[in-house]
């Protein structure tokens, strides 16, 4: 089961406005990238369901971060129907994220009060997804929908939480574009990984990057 409650969860989003989103088909090699993240300030990271037995590494990474990172909330990406939340719940997921909204998966989640976030693409979808219990809602993809939908769906619902994912990058001119915008937190995955870095174990180097673009988030919040 979850180790942290929907409230706790939340609570580390708002705290840090990033959640990267990372898979790898070597547990090993997601250790070493969590426990980059980890180090560099991070307290909230999605695993996404992609690959062959992604279940079983996220298992695995799981049993791991528990121990070697105890305040990171590890979630899972990419889930799209319920019984696929139900296996990641069972595993230990402590939230779950999708590129689509299905209210099967609300119930699920809502069940267990654990995080749903859905992704959205209209205000209509985001409405949905909120009367079913989404605290926060994913705009997906970000690149194509921009800062200006958040902003301009927050005008008439202020009440939204949104995290932004797809067209993320760790700089400070992205970055501030989408919090004064109005995002609650932001997803990032190959901006933050470059294949490069990854494939030549340079963990320093995720470290730091993770660091770099906290501090730009915090700078963009306090304008």
């Amino acid at each position: 089961m979850a180790k942290f409650d929907q409230l706790a969860v939340l609570g580390k989003m708002k705290d840090t406005g990033m959640v990267p989103v990372f898979y790898h088909a070597d547990a090993e090699v997601a250790k070493q990238v969590i426990a980059a993240c980890y180090e560099g300030g991070v307290r909230v990271f999605e695993f996404t369901n992609r690959g062959d037995f992604a279940h079983e590494v996220f298992a695995d990474v799981v049993r791991h971060v528990r121990q070697a990172c105890p305040e990171l909330a590890v979630g899972v990406g990419s889930v799209i129907d319920a019984p696929t939340a139900a296996l990641y719940l069972q595993l230990g997921a402590d939230f779950v994220v999708g590129p689509m909204f299905n209210a099967e998966i609300s119930k699920v989640c809502n069940r267990r009060s654990v995080p749903y976030v859905p992704g959205c693409g209209t205000v209509t979808e985001v409405s949905a997804a909120q009367e079913t219990g989404c605290q926060v809602c994913k705009v997906f993809p970000g690149d194509v929908l921009g800062p200006k939908f958040v902003k301009g769906l927050r005008a008439p619902m202020p009440w939204s939480k949104l995290m932004v994912t797809g067209g993320v990058e760790p700089t400070e001119e992205n970055l501030t574009a989408w919090f004064r915008a109005g995002v609650f937190c932001v997803g990032m995955g190959s901006k933050l990984f470059p294949a490069a870095v990854i494939s030549s174990g340079d963990w320093p180097a995720v470290t730091a990057k993770c660091a770099e673009a906290l501090g730009y988030i915090r700078k963009a919040r306090s304008l």
